[in-house]
């Protein structure tokens, strides 16, 4: 008999084991949470605000924090490298087999 839960975490990981469609929705929800954690990580270290990157990009402060929310679906790669270029990082793009995670 399988035990029952309520950790939601356990419960998305065996729906998303079932479903090719969950999964894909997960690991779109990983690389935005991951390309805004980096973008405001290297944002920080260089010891610019919002507004600060924003200029030395050519865009607006609002952008910069749109890019910054782990909601956020709109991340391209060339508004990634610009603002990366712009804090002296380049970026680097891997490859992984499906379903393994950093």
């Amino acid at each position: 008999m399988k035990r029952k839960t309520r950790d939601g975490l356990e419960i998305l990981r065996e729906r998303a084991h079932r479903s090719p469609r969950i999964q894909r929705m997960v690991e779109e929800e990983r690389v935005n949470f991951r390309a805004a954690c980096l973008i405001r990580q290297a944002r920080k270290e260089a010891g610019l605000t919002q507004a600060e990157l924003a200029a030395k990009v050519g865009t607006t402060q609002s952008v910069i924090s749109r890019l910054e929310d782990a909601d956020y679906t709109g991340h391209t790669l060339g508004i990634l490298q610009r603002i990366l270029s712009a804090l002296g990082q380049n970026l680097v793009l891997d490859l992984e087999p499906a379903g393994s995670h950093r």
